[in-house]
């Protein structure tokens, strides 16, 4: 206990976040813009500006968006930023869009996060197993002392905690998050495409919220 109070946790929490965008009493709902590659900036910001005015709370770069020929990081966070402020005028709702500051390295990391600073949009994102988790305690320090929210993408996670003879089960890879930071992370789903069944997914969420969890078999703990 004593070594994990050393570790800040998230840089804000669900508290926060939901006073930063004055929404509650419901889930927020978000998508992730596709194509995931191949749109230039401007059309992936128009995507961005469609799906918030059509009533969504947050779109969100996927792990692949990064800074490609086709849309390189600094178009695409400006068109993003303008049809986030658009979006808002127009709704009179706060809105948000995960800006992908996972970068090569810690320095174009950071820059990348200040920009989305400079811009005044409310929420950065970070792939934390591919960027390392040093990185991404500078990031969530950052985000904590400068009011972004931080969003964690569990890009790679697949490669640790899949097979059954080796790696790490992805319950560890998330309370590792938790100590080294963020205000969300992908636990898979319970409804959808995406990988994760029900119960294993509701005793992801359990284990990131509450200060003590109950064994229960059929959650996986």
């Amino acid at each position: 206990t004593a070594y994990i109070k050393t570790f800040q946790g998230p840089p804000h929490g669900i508290q926060v976040e939901r006073d930063k965008l004055n929404k509650y009493g419901r889930p927020l709902l978000g998508c992730t813009i596709k194509p995931k590659l191949g749109l230039s900036a401007k059309n992936y910001g128009r995507a961005v500006y469609e799906c918030l005015r059509g009533g969504l709370d947050f779109t969100k770069d996927d792990e692949n968006v990064n800074s490609q020929p086709f849309m390189r990081w600094r178009d695409r966070f400006l068109f993003c930023a303008e049809a986030l402020y658009k979006a808002q005028a127009e709704t009179g709702e706060i809105k948000g869009h995960y800006l992908n500051a996972t970068a090569g390295t810690c320095e174009e990391m950071m820059k990348r996060a200040i920009f989305a600073r400079e811009l005044g949009v409310p929420i950065v994102m970070h792939d934390y197993l591919t960027g390392g988790f040093t990185a991404n305690t500078s990031l969530a320090h950052y985000c904590r002392d400068n009011g972004l929210l931080l969003h964690i993408h569990r890009a790679m996670h697949a490669v640790i905690d899949r097979q059954k003879n080796h790696g790490m089960h992805f319950r560890v890879l998330a309370k590792a998050l938790r100590l080294s930071g963020g205000d969300h992370i992908h636990a898979g789903t319970v409804v959808g495409k995406l990988e994760g069944e029900r119960e294993i997914t509701l005793g992801f969420v359990d284990l990131l919220r509450d200060d003590f969890v109950e064994q229960d078999r059929s959650r996986g703990i």
